[in-house]
């Protein structure tokens, strides 16, 4: 009988407790990654959630109380919440714990949690490429992160030992991992995430103030690149928020050479200029295909979202 792997830490801390907390908190004890899992949530109703469905072994009121102990503290708040929250767990973390976060942004998060942390403790920033327009602890299941990417950005103060450590915690959860330059990180989730959210929150802006249309419409005809943008615009909007705001410059830049994009189809519509159209299309489809060959999606019509809240 094969020996099940001794867990990677002996105590895990999650401060915010929504979709990728409880996501995490799930995959760690589906897979024995670690002993004992503690968590914070700003919310008494979401503690007391967290603690009756049994995603952590303890919660507390506060998130210097949370961390108390553990081997890794994993950031699971707001990108502008992280420096208040980092300042505020600095005197409580072990030495030689690993604080780590999961901020979509990462030179912001940088920027914002390295000053406080000790000089004994190691700072490994994350983000795992997966979600839903879900939230709160509620939302999350083991299976998230299998066969999606997790991007680390180490950081001068990520030693190799906590750096390969947490690398292994993801792997553990299913996770394919990737590491890169925070501010290559920030223009990669700017293309990919980033602008794209920020493009379906516009759509559905247009929607709603195209009075020619009515609501009742929208809902009712809604076919599927309409319906995936709705999707896309229920996201947390305090996190998207901050996101916008502390990744300006990125989405700047993908906005413009978005918008330069959408002026040559423009001038190719006004034009009647088929044989352009046509181009464009067949080779923005190429991307469509390689992102299913890297099993990241399906080819079903459905964009193989049958199951809305399970997909990311």
């Amino acid at each position: 009988m094969t020996a099940k792997p001794a867990p990677i830490y002996d105590r895990v801390a999650f401060i915010g407790l929504g979709l990728i907390a409880s996501s995490m908190a799930l995959a760690i004890r589906q897979f024995g990654l670690a002993r004992e899992i503690t968590g914070h949530a700003k919310s008494a109703e979401t503690r007391a959630t967290a603690l009756e469905i049994g995603l952590c072994d303890k919660v507390f009121d506060t998130a210097a109380q949370a961390v108390d102990g553990a081997d890794l503290v994993v950031l699971c708040v707001p990108v502008g919440a992280m420096g208040e929250i980092a300042a505020e767990i600095a005197p409580r973390l072990k030495a030689g714990a690993c604080v780590s976060d999961v901020g979509s942004v990462k030179q912001a998060v940088i920027a914002a949690v390295a000053p406080h942390i000790p000089a004994d403790v190691a700072f490994v920033p994350a983000h795992p490429l997966a979600g839903t327009e879900h939230s709160g602890p509620r939302s999350g299941f083991a299976t998230l992160f299998q066969n999606r990417w997790c991007l680390l950005t180490p950081t001068e103060t990520s030693t190799p030992e906590a750096t390969s450590r947490l690398r292994a915690l993801w792997e553990g959860m299913g996770a394919n991992v990737d590491e890169m330059d925070a501010a290559h990180h920030d223009l990669v989730l700017a293309v990919v995430s980033h602008t794209p959210h920020l493009i379906a929150y516009t759509m559905v802006g247009v929607a709603d103030h195209l009075r020619r249309v009515s609501n009742s419409e929208v809902i009712k005809y809604s076919a599927s690149g309409f319906r995936d943008f709705t999707r896309i615009a229920a996201s947390d909007p305090t996190m998207w928020r901050d996101v916008f705001l502390t990744n300006k410059d990125a989405v700047l830049d993908i906005l413009g050479r978005f918008t330069e994009e959408l002026f040559v189809l423009q001038r190719a519509i006004r034009m009647g200029d088929g044989d352009e159209l046509h181009a464009y299309f067949t080779r923005t489809r190429a991307i469509r295909r390689g992102i299913i060959e890297a099993g990241q999606d399906t080819a079903a019509p459905d964009f193989g979202r049958v199951a809305a809240k399970k997909d990311a």
